[in-house]
């Protein structure tokens, strides 16, 4: 089993910055790939930026130029950049991962229990 801890979540304004981490613990080959959701009150949980072991990404239009992924394969652990936030970014940010038990197992995804960002205007 793999156990997912956010840290990060907070209150800022409008237009400042915050970074989220999400790192993994516990028994597993890999990860890949890991990555951002959120999910604002009354709407559905939406990807917001992924990130494969090799690098690459994948970001939601809405966080493209603001928002920046990363990871430490070494830590098990991803991180989210967000700058320029605005109240439309309040949501609670749910790290998830694709955990693999071998290479050839396609993974099984695994969610944290959730940062809470909230964007004051």
């Amino acid at each position: 089993q793999v156990q997912l801890v956010a840290s990060g979540g907070g209150l800022v304004q409008a237009g400042g910055s915050l970074r989220l981490s999400c790192a993994a613990s516990g028994s597993f080959f890999s990860i890949d790939p890991m990555g951002w959701y959120r999910q604002a009150p009354g709407k559905q949980r939406e990807m917001v930026a992924i990130i494969s072991r090799t690098g690459s990404t994948n970001y939601a239009d809405y966080v493209k130029g603001r928002f920046t992924i990363s990871r430490e394969n070494a830590k098990d652990t991803v991180h989210l950049q967000m700058n320029s936030l605005s109240p439309e970014d309040t949501a609670v940010y749910y790290c998830y991962a694709n955990v693999r038990r071998g290479d050839w197992d396609p993974g099984t995804m695994s969610w944290g229990r959730g940062a809470r960002v909230t964007v004051s205007s």
